[in-house]
């Protein structure tokens, strides 16, 4: 398994010392989100600047209007070149919104017979995220909102998931059904991992209500080899450099911990390993 950190976890940051740091604190790559950094200027030059201090592992696909990057049909199909000409091995997308009445690019979505081939050109891996549910009614405001469908989805299209447990935890708290439909389904690649509750996501492990120790131990016990991605809101670092590398150095440390496969004669020393705020407050 590769454990990786999102840039837009600390978007706030300069893109180089976001590299810098996830480097520092042991992740394993970076996952770079499409942002208005990318607008102007050579975007391959600037990516291949950035792998000299650290993996990327992944393209996330904007999900914002950028000036150049067309609309959401160019996005995805500029964001999979990039990552052809720069070696990234992975991208992701977001699915239509059908509140924002994102019809065009769910009709050019539905034509694509094969992703790996049409937009991959069998270089880079596309997948598709799980979008969350929104308001006191928990409204599906993306196409594919079903587990079963956007299962279907991705069988007849040939195309692979980045499942992100917050988005799914926004839904049912106890996302681990989900989870395991998906993951049987052989079509998991990455995971963003973060927590979730009352509306927020995107939180600290432990800042939310989601079972993410016991969902990273079905990752170990399953065997799960693919991306793991830290994917959280930059307010929940506290201020200033040092904090935030403590902070990814504590994270990083409970990823591993909690994803290697433990002797009995060690798991029985640490009965704490299943609770995540033991991290010394920073969790």
């Amino acid at each position: 398994m590769k454990i990786l950190l999102s840039a837009g976890s600390l978007y706030t940051l300069p893109l180089p010392r976001v590299f810098e740091l996830a480097q520092e604190t042991g992740f394993d790559g970076v996952e770079v989100i499409i942002n208005h950094d990318f607008q102007y200027g050579n975007n391959v030059a600037m990516l291949r600047e950035l792998q000299k201090i650290a993996p990327i592992l992944s393209l996330h696909a904007p999900f914002l209007i950028l000036d150049q990057w067309g609309d959401k049909c160019e996005q995805l199909q500029r964001t999979a070149e990039l990552a052809i000409e720069t070696g990234i091995p992975l991208i992701n997308f977001h699915p239509p919104s059908w509140l924002a009445m994102e019809w065009k690019f769910w009709k050019f979505l539905k034509k694509i017979a094969d992703f790996q081939e049409t937009i991959g050109r069998h270089q880079t891996t596309i997948t598709i995220e799980n979008m969350p549910a929104s308001g006191t009614f928990k409204i599906d405001t993306y196409v594919l909102g079903k587990t079963s469908t956007m299962i279907e989805f991705m069988r007849e299209h040939n195309l692979y998931l980045t499942f992100d447990t917050a988005h799914m935890g926004s839904k049912h708290t106890n996302f681990l059904r989900d989870f395991h439909e998906y993951y049987d389904s052989g079509l998991m690649r990455n995971i963003h991992f973060s927590d979730y509750a009352n509306g927020r996501e995107h939180l600290l492990p432990g800042h939310g209500s989601l079972p993410l120790t016991r969902f990273l131990n079905h990752l170990r016990e399953t065997d799960y080899d693919r991306h793991l991605t830290l994917e959280l809101s930059p307010h929940e670092f506290p201020p200033g450099e040092e904090m935030i590398r403590a902070t990814l150095l504590e994270i990083h440390d409970y990823l591993c911990r909690e994803t290697r496969k433990t002797p009995p004669e060690e798991a029985a020393q640490s009965q704490s390993a299943h609770k995540i705020d033991r991290a010394a407050g920073v969790l």
